[in-house]
């Protein structure tokens, strides 16, 4: 993996779309609007939580402020009860790919690049009926027993720590019979080649991304995370996908009076530093090709 500099990302070819990957709390944001302020372009989120209307401090959307600086799209447009795909963010993505402005494409879900630069399976949509069956089977026995009935190529493929991932795979199969792993081999081609444009992914050692995800979640409670949670009460479905936002389930629990707003934060900021965790692998073991780059912390 190749290290590049600030200036050099600046200095890439005007007619090629940037990618920015990495880690919660590792700088992407600062990184696309440094890029979009020097040399122009618009700002693309390919976060799968920043896409939601109702988490908008929680999930680290740019603030106000930063969306005046430089044109943000595809950040809050999902109604918090929604379901949203990877195959729906590529038919939101694809007509921006078009534009005369150069898209500046950052976030943290793997899978949204993965999809964009190798292509992604046309897997029939999962019914309802069978979503409400895989939570109910979460619920009374956790994500292990969903795991019983993949097989071992698919555990060896997906993220067996993402409940997410988990059970996305396991709908594909009871819903189609056919593995998610069978459905990717008959993956088309993507709609934008790694060498079509600048895959830079964010990397920050452990211990100092640690550190910032503590403090950004200090500061989301200063900026009204609490608050934005409370909104969010009277309609709390922990079935729906916009709740499973990092530290929404800890918030909405203080809320509920199961436990103090210092046990909610500390609770988050674990959970967070997980998730980045799991990220940091994936992103190592997926994107050997992609340029490094290390922020000044």
């Amino acid at each position: 993996m190749n290290t590049v500099t600030l200036t050099q990302i600046l200095d890439a070819p005007q007619d090629k779309p940037i990618l920015i990957a990495g880690p919660t709390a590792s700088g992407k944001s600062d990184l696309a609007l440094q890029i979009a302020q020097n040399c122009g372009g618009v700002i693309v989120n390919a976060d799968a939580f920043q896409v939601y209307n109702n988490w908008r401090i929680l999930s680290a959307r740019p603030s106000a402020q930063d969306e005046l600086r430089a044109p943000h799209l595809l950040y809050g447009h999902v109604a918090w009860d929604q379901d949203y795909s990877v195959g729906a963010w590529l038919r939101d993505l694809i007509p921006l790919l078009e534009q005369k402005r150069r898209p500046i494409i950052v976030g943290g879900t793997g899978l949204y690049f993965s999809a964009l630069t190798q292509g992604l399976a046309e897997i029939p949509q999962t019914p309802p009926a069978l979503r409400k069956a895989a939570n109910a089977l979460v619920e009374t026995f956790s994500y292990e027993r969903l795991l019983q009935d993949l097989d071992d190529e698919t555990k060896d493929a997906i993220d067996v720590q993402n409940p997410m991932r988990v059970q996305r795979a396991w709908e594909v199969l009871q819903a189609t019979g056919k593995t998610i792993v069978a459905w990717q081999r008959e993956t088309p081609k993507p709609f934008l080649a790694l060498d079509q444009c600048v895959p830079v992914l964010v990397d920050v050692e452990k211990d100092i991304l640690n550190s910032r995800i503590a403090k950004r979640f200090s500061q989301m409670i200063k900026l009204g995370a609490l608050e934005e949670a409370r909104e969010n009460l009277n309609r709390w479905d922990p079935t729906v996908l916009s709740s499973k936002a990092i530290g929404a389930p800890e918030l909405i629990a203080y809320l509920k009076g199961e436990c103090l707003l210092e046990e909610a934060c500390e609770n988050a900021t674990i959970a967070t530093r997980q998730f980045a965790k799991r990220q940091r692998t994936w992103f190592r073991s997926k994107m050997k090709s992609w340029l490094q780059f290390q922020p000044k912390c």
